[in-house]
């Protein structure tokens, strides 16, 4: 399997076709990123290449099947596009979106960045996310090497930190991340809520926004996603990816449903 391949999109008239492939989902439903990728690569390919801002409302889970993708331009300008765009299954929409596209290669400005990249250990020292069947972990991570903090990994012992929080390392098992990965790396690890002494259990995503801040060298991405806020049934989910350069790659903010016992 390839993600390049599994979130392919076909031209077909005015909108694109693309195949939600078995294997990228949590508990059966599609994993969001993986979702917001397939669309992305419609919205990119009636704009410009890459996806800068991207906003995803999620309407329904999307299971393995033919889905297909309504781009729309809004404005077309010389450094950013905006695109909206619907994924739909055959029987009812799936998510909405609404995003900026540029060519990462040619944004340029200042840098200030007041933050630096989660301390972790060696990645042969973290905890690894490996499938080894059943329902736990999911099998999207077949597809992927993730390499979390060990503090951060006692949850799976039934030792929550208490803290909602989550560190890690994270590279693709066979191939580069490119910048639509970033937008699967963005929501593939473990809910924050999952450490904070609550009910484990499928998180669904309402919304989830992505900011894809640059184009990743190759190697392993530092990641961080932390929650502050569990209030209303909803937390949110701050995520930060830096790359092996030391570089902020992508961020990210998700509100979710909290899990029910």
């Amino acid at each position: 399997m390839s993600f390049v391949r599994d979130t392919a999109v076909r031209r077909s008239g005015d909108h694109f076709d693309a195949e939600v492939v078995p294997g990228w989902d949590v508990a059966g439903n599609a994993n969001g990123g993986y979702l917001m990728a397939i669309a992305a690569r419609a919205m990119a390919a009636v704009s410009k290449p890459h996806p800068v801002a991207l906003t995803a409302h999620y309407l329904a889970p999307a299971k393995p099947g033919p889905v297909t993708v309504r781009p729309r331009v809004v404005k077309e300008g010389r450094r950013f596009s905006t695109v909206s765009a619907s994924l739909e299954g055959a029987e009812r929409p799936l998510i909405q979106l609404l995003g900026s596209f540029a060519d990462l290669g040619e944004v340029e400005g200042p840098v200030r960045i007041d933050a630096e990249p989660p301390e972790l250990p060696a990645p042969e020292d973290c905890f690894a996310m490996k499938r080894s069947g059943g329902g736990s972990p999911p099998p999207l991570m077949s597809h992927l090497d993730l390499r979390l903090h060990p503090d951060d990994a006692r949850f799976a012992q039934g030792a929550p930190t208490g803290r909602p929080e989550f560190r890690g390392w994270l590279r693709m098992r066979d191939e580069p991340l490119d910048a639509f990965a970033l937008l699967l790396a963005v929501d593939v690890f473990p809910p924050t809520i999952f450490n904070a002494n609550l009910p484990i259990a499928w998180t669904p995503t309402l919304e989830l926004t992505a900011h894809v801040r640059g184009l990743p060298v190759e190697g392993w991405l530092r990641c961080r996603f932390s929650t502050r806020f569990i209030t209303g049934g909803l937390l949110e989910e701050d995520g930060e990816i830096w790359d092996e350069s030391g570089r902020l790659v992508a961020q990210s903010r998700q509100l979710a449903l909290v899990p029910r016992a």
